[in-house]
């Protein structure tokens, strides 16, 4: 079961027809059709989003999600305003985040900065490095250093 790659001008020529197979649900999954990265540039598919993703941050995706309860759905100011002020290990990597997804979302596909807001934010659970501690009577104990996966997506208000 492999794929065919369609070349730009079969897809610009199914567009409709795969937009629509892309906006629908899969009947088993719920989740759309996926598409490589060529046929959604071709089909202009994310060109209304900033998107920043930071793989592999050393901190545990609890502690980053605390931070991110509280710029979701706010607009790019006053996201900038929480993040700079919450006194936790999450707001600078946030706040970096933050200003690569804004960045992206000005020069790669010019959007307006004023209207933007944050649509989505998600920290998932990366790889957990694990190591020994030393511990009495030739005992070890086994310590978790837990990573995370962090996406920030900002779009325009319409």
């Amino acid at each position: 079961m492999e794929k065919k790659v369609l070349s730009k001008e079969e897809l610009l020529k199914n567009k409709d027809k795969i937009l629509e197979a892309y906006n629908s649900e899969h009947r088993r999954y719920n989740k759309p059709a996926l598409l490589t990265k060529k046929e959604k540039k071709a089909l202009g598919i994310g060109k209304d989003e900033g998107k920043a993703i930071l793989k592999y941050a050393r901190i545990s995706s609890r502690k980053v999600k605390i931070v991110m309860d509280l710029i979701k759905g706010k607009n790019l100011e006053e996201a900038y305003g929480i993040v700079k002020h919450t006194p936790k290990a999450a707001s600078e990597i946030l706040y970096k985040l933050l200003k690569s997804a804004e960045s992206n979302a000005l020069n790669n596909n010019g959007l307006d900065r004023d209207v933007l807001y944050v649509s989505e934010a998600y920290a998932n659970q990366g790889p957990t490095l694990k190591r020994i501690m030393p511990r009495a009577q030739g005992r070890a104990n086994r310590i978790r250093k837990r990573t995370s996966h962090i996406t920030l997506v900002l779009k325009e208000k319409k």
